[in-house]
């Protein structure tokens, strides 16, 4: 029987302008089960990456979760009306992100930003911190990996920040990893290498994948299932086969296409 890991009933994220109200995500149901990928498609604007963003509470304003329901591995009220959520099952979840020029802190060397993660959420010392992230920088493929903690992220380049990016994802052994647009920022050969990595990863590490993208090669070569959203809401889930053999929604057609 397939174990499921994470289910989001009814996510709403409003942004709140001043010409109005925008629901970027309009009550959004998806679900993960342990073990595998699921891939969410769209075009930009669609919603899928602030669903992604609003399960770790990271909607930036003028956005705010209004709405929802989640479950993961325990009942997790994560969210409520009103602009101050529940927290999110703090380890059980981390993130990819989209741009690896930007989501490492440019002030701080690899070791410290890597470091300080551990430090924060185990009861280790700092030799024990280092020791872990060496290993996990090896892991995702980085040469050199304790010359690399002194190292600032302006020296690396884009493939190797955001193998970075997936060595810190990957710090507190998280059931689940969101990773949002993993390869848009990088070069052609080099995304076919950060997906043989993730892909390679899931299945060594047991971990399942929430893949955003709106790549649908990306998806066919990755996902179980596939989600498919366009302005703010689902328009069709199915595994992927289903998908690309007999696409039941308009929408998902003209993705196709």
């Amino acid at each position: 029987m397939t174990e499921r890991l994470l289910s989001v009933e009814d996510l709403k994220v409003h942004f709140f302008t001043r010409d109005g109200v925008v629901r970027a995500v309009d009550g959004v149901d998806f679900a993960v089960n342990r073990g595998e990928t699921l891939g969410i498609v769209g075009e930009s604007g669609s919603g899928k990456t602030v669903s992604s963003l609003a399960l770790l509470r990271l909607v930036p304003p003028p956005a705010r979760t209004v709405g929802g329901r989640g479950w993961c591995r325990a009942p997790w009220p994560a969210w409520s009306a009103g602009p101050r959520p529940r927290r999110p099952p703090g380890r059980r979840i981390a993130m990819i992100f989209q741009n690896p020029a930007t989501s490492l802190n440019p002030i701080y060397s690899i070791g410290t930003q890597l470091g300080e993660i551990l430090l924060w959420h185990e009861p280790i010392t700092r030799a024990e911190a280092e020791a872990r992230v060496i290993a996990l920088l090896t892991l995702v493929g980085i040469t050199d990996p304790a010359a690399r903690l002194r190292q600032y992220p302006h020296e690396l380049s884009g493939g190797m920040k955001q193998r970075v990016g997936i060595a810190r994802a990957l710090l507190c052994n998280p059931s689940l990893v969101l990773a949002d647009e993993p390869t848009t920022a990088l070069d052609v050969t080099i995304q076919a290498q950060i997906l043989d990595l993730l892909a390679d990863l899931r299945r060594r590490l047991g971990m399942a994948m929430v893949l955003v993208t709106h790549d649908m090669g990306v998806v066919a070569r990755m996902a179980d299932r596939i989600t498919v959203m366009y302005a703010g809401r689902v328009c069709e889930t199915a595994d992927a086969a289903t998908i690309f053999r007999a696409p039941q929604h308009p929408y998902t057609r003209a993705l196709l296409d």
